[in-house]
């Protein structure tokens, strides 16, 4: 009897632990690749098309504003999707989250100025935004837990980084994208050629989609269905059973979140404006810390797997907050090199924290809760760190004409996460598991029959000899 189980093990469980890691990471890349376009652009090109006539730093700030709207939408879409992604399945959820970011991605490529329409241009980019943080809010959780899901208990920290992977990749093409748009158009870029690397998201649309619909529900999910312990609320359950998983969840990302969008969108301005360096040179470092990320946040996935993941998470917050001075030192410097070397260095800092992150979040909450336990935790945090990171940071820079302040706000965004990491309480859910009542997220029975968004491609786990994919014996 024990013998059935592994022999299908390489066949099924192996070919469908592939498909959801690519399925989740090509996937994030895709809808993280839209999400960056955006903030190059609000950096780049945005002050002057929709918030002309104003100084270069009130130009700054209200495009930055626009941006942190889309990461004010985040949480909203976390709670939005991960209802239906703890109801219905993460699979199907995130067919819909990439449609919506790319949708939205293409509009903004078709979007008159201010100079065409008026005060109509910016308010339909804010409307846009918005659209784009509900997609991106909604995709984080559904991506990781269909790769962690479907991978062993051993290697949760490195299943969980693989769909990390979504955002240097993403980084990587929408950087390239806008550098080879900006080069191809020359002076063209700022009136009409920013607008290629938007529309080019509907082709990225078709692919993703391709991708996504080749994979199975994960096991965890299909567990939950088949004991019948789906959570009518989710949500509501979470926050009323998990609060401190949720909130710690937040607080530990503004080490890593809030230094991140300084790093990549921020440094744009900063370097640009305050440094003269030319937005070339700086793009093609932020292209070169990206293409690092691709090795070292899966290595730092697995590092938590054998070391764990709260002391892997400690040492990046302590690496980002050690490096807050001398980064913006190597920067004022105005040398290439120096630029470059605090540019990966930055990256690489953060993707310490990055690798295990997922995992370290994830695993505070059950398999009946946990899109939208995790999933609302990790996008609390853009309203608190990513989002008013950049503003925060520009509003220093004009208030008191140096960098100095810029880094207390990163050590003090260590500080309250070092906090959160040890308060936050230790998860150890299995991927297949729920968490019953008065132990955190509660299982509830449904009353009515299992979900009819079940389709028949969640069938062949269920097949005779397929035991091992689904349930633990």
């Amino acid at each position: 009897m024990t013998t059935s189980a592994p022999a299908r093990e390489p066949e099924t469980v192996r070919s469908q632990r592939r498909r959801a890691v690519v399925a989740s990471t090509v996937g994030t890349a895709i809808e993280w690749y839209d999400f960056f376009l955006y903030g190059t652009a609000a950096a780049l090109v945005f002050p002057h098309l929709f918030f002309p006539g104003q100084s270069t730093y009130a130009g700054v700030l209200a495009s930055f504003g626009t941006q942190f709207v889309g990461f004010a939408a985040r949480p909203i879409g976390a709670a939005i999707f991960g209802h239906f992604g703890d109801r219905v399945g993460r699979k199907s959820t995130l067919v819909v989250t990439l449609m919506l970011m790319g949708v939205s991605t293409f509009l903004i490529g078709l979007l008159p100025s201010y100079e065409s329409i008026g005060f109509a241009a910016p308010l339909l980019l804010v409307f846009l935004r918005v659209v784009q943080g509900i997609g991106v809010g909604g995709e984080w959780g559904g991506s990781v837990l269909l790769s962690m899901e479907w991978g062993s208990k051993r290697r949760r920290g490195l299943m969980a980084s693989w769909p990390q992977l979504g955002v240097p990749l993403g980084l990587i093409a929408s950087t390239g994208m806008v550098q080879l748009t900006g080069a191809a158009t020359g002076d063209g870029f700022e009136s009409w050629g920013w607008r290629i690397p938007f529309l080019a998201s509907f082709v990225l649309i078709g692919i993703g989609l391709y991708v996504r619909l080749r994979v199975l529900e994960s096991p965890a999910f299909q567990e939950v269905k088949q004991e019948r312990e789906v959570v009518r609320m989710p949500v509501l359950r979470v926050l009323r059973d998990q609060p401190r998983e949720v909130l710690t969840s937040a607080f530990v990302r503004l080490s890593e979140q809030a230094p991140f969008y300084l790093f990549i969108t921020f440094v744009l301005t900063y370097g640009t404006e305050e440094v003269g360096l030319p937005k070339e040179e700086l793009l093609r470092d932020t292209l070169i810390a990206a293409a690092v990320g691709l090795v070292s946040v899966p290595v730092w996935g697995y590092i938590s797997d054998l070391l764990g993941r709260r002391l892997t998470y400690g040492i990046g917050i302590a690496c980002v907050g050690v490096f807050a001075f001398p980064y913006f030192a190597m920067l004022d410097s105005g040398s290439s090199g120096l630029v470059l070397i605090a540019i990966v260095l930055s990256l690489f800092f953060h993707d310490i924290q990055y690798g295990p992150q997922a995992a370290l979040i994830a695993e505070s909450f059950g398999a009946n809760v946990r899109y939208s336990g995790a999933g609302l935790g990790y996008q609390l945090a853009s309203v608190i760190a990513g989002g008013p990171a950049p503003l925060i940071a520009a509003a220093i820079l004009e208030n008191y004409g140096s960098s100095t302040g810029i880094s207390w706000y990163i050590i003090a965004c260590c500080v309250l996460a070092l906090a959160a990491l040890v308060l936050m309480p230790r998860g150890d859910a299995d991927p297949g598991t729920t968490i019953p009542e008065g132990g955190g997220a509660a299982a509830e029975k449904p009353t009515e029959p299992t979900e009819t968004a079940e389709t028949t491609a969640d069938k062949p786990t269920e097949e005779p000899g397929g035991e091992a994919v689904t349930k633990e014996p």
